[in-house]
């Protein structure tokens, strides 16, 4: 047998009544009679003792009778089963599981910091039981080898790699979706359901953080001029064309290069410009 089954025990309170009874009467006999054979009563309801057993909801005991696999109890209540079962309790509430903070290479082999969040919970108790030997440290290897394993599938960003159209950064819901299915497929020998499973931390390693984030901040500059300069262009083209529709003034060629290096200047700096008035030409 290799697969889980349900068992179906006594109920507790049934069988404490009959422990209770056989008890009594043994010791009602053995002082009124004084016959030693009535300890046999005491011996057996001694013996019948430890087969009583809780089960608390969302709770299971795992029965197990001398290496033999018996089934496994998952009503919650109070019940009675063979005393020489060796009952193991097992949870089959959902649990959390916050990962350390591990350091790996993503794709493009930059060293980052990345910590899962994963939500689970026993589904086979007799995997969980028997298929390794301890399945909460098992989860946790697990995570962490799935971990290393997905961050070295994908880039932190797309600095270096421009063609990457899902990075860690940015494609968070593909790459939450690729983490529960590897721990899933990774899980599954133990008996672990994953409900969930996300990207909990996130951030570039403290020796090249400092760095990136110049790096980071220089793209957003650059970007932001290229705005900049691209609406002054289109600014100036603007100006130029209502000067010469309302002839306010007739411009030559050095001019309007005159006029068009004065206000991409104003309208590029990032700081005030103090204009300088020309009472000549432009030659003096």
């Amino acid at each position: 047998m290799n697969q889980e089954n349900e068992n179906k025990p006594i109920s507790g309170y049934i069988m404490l009544v009959v422990t209770l009874l056989i008890l009594g009467v043994s010791l009602l006999m053995l002082i009124v009679s004084k016959n030693p054979f009535f300890t046999i009563g005491l011996l057996v309801s001694g013996l019948l003792m430890p087969g009583f057993f809780y089960v608390n909801p969302n709770g299971s005991r795992v029965l197990i009778l001398f290496g033999d696999y018996r089934g496994t109890v998952k009503k919650n209540g109070f019940f009675w089963v063979n005393p020489f079962y060796t009952k193991k309790s097992i949870s089959l509430r959902a649990r959390n599981f916050d990962s350390e903070r591990i350091k790996v290479n993503d794709k493009v082999g930059n060293p980052i910091l990345i910590g899962v969040i994963l939500v689970w919970k026993v589904e086979n108790t007799y995997k969980a039981a028997f298929d390794v030997d301890d399945y909460e440290n098992f989860v946790r290897i697990q995570s962490d080898a799935a971990v290393r394993k997905l961050a070295g599938r994908y880039p932190y960003d797309n600095f270096e790699d421009g063609e990457a159209e899902v990075t860690l950064r940015s494609g968070l819901d593909e790459v939450n979706r690729a983490l529960e299915e590897t721990l899933r497929q990774r899980l599954e020998i133990a008996g672990i359901e994953v409900i969930e499973a996300r990207i909990g931390y996130l951030a570039y390693a403290s020796e090249i953080a400092g760095a990136m984030l110049r790096r980071q901040q220089a793209t957003a500059i650059v970007a932001a001029r290229h705005k900049i300069v691209e609406g002054a262009v289109s600014m100036v083209e603007m100006a130029l064309e209502d000067l010469s529709k309302r002839e306010v003034i007739e411009l030559d060629e050095e001019r309007k290069a005159a006029m068009v290096s004065n206000l991409m200047v104003v309208l590029c700096a990032d700081k005030d410009i103090t204009p300088v008035v020309n009472s000549g030409t432009l030659n003096h």
